[in-house]
């Protein structure tokens, strides 16, 4: 998907498309209201989960 970079907040990701949640959601990022959510990039996020940034991108850039 364009226009989403793994240095957006969630928060920013979320209101460019809602249709993300459930990608986020699907990888353990089940705190997607909470202020780390306006304040860490989705890198960030990613790497406090174990995620890989990069399989992450992959997905929701199939959305």
């Amino acid at each position: 998907m364009s226009g989403i970079t793994k240095e957006m907040t969630i928060g920013e990701i979320l209101r460019t498309n809602p249709d993300v949640a459930p990608v986020l959601m699907e990888a353990g990022m089940h705190c997607l209201g909470c202020p780390s959510a306006q304040g860490e990039s989705l890198e960030e996020a990613a790497m406090v989960h174990g995620i890989n940034i990069d399989d992450l991108m992959a997905k929701i850039e199939q959305i």
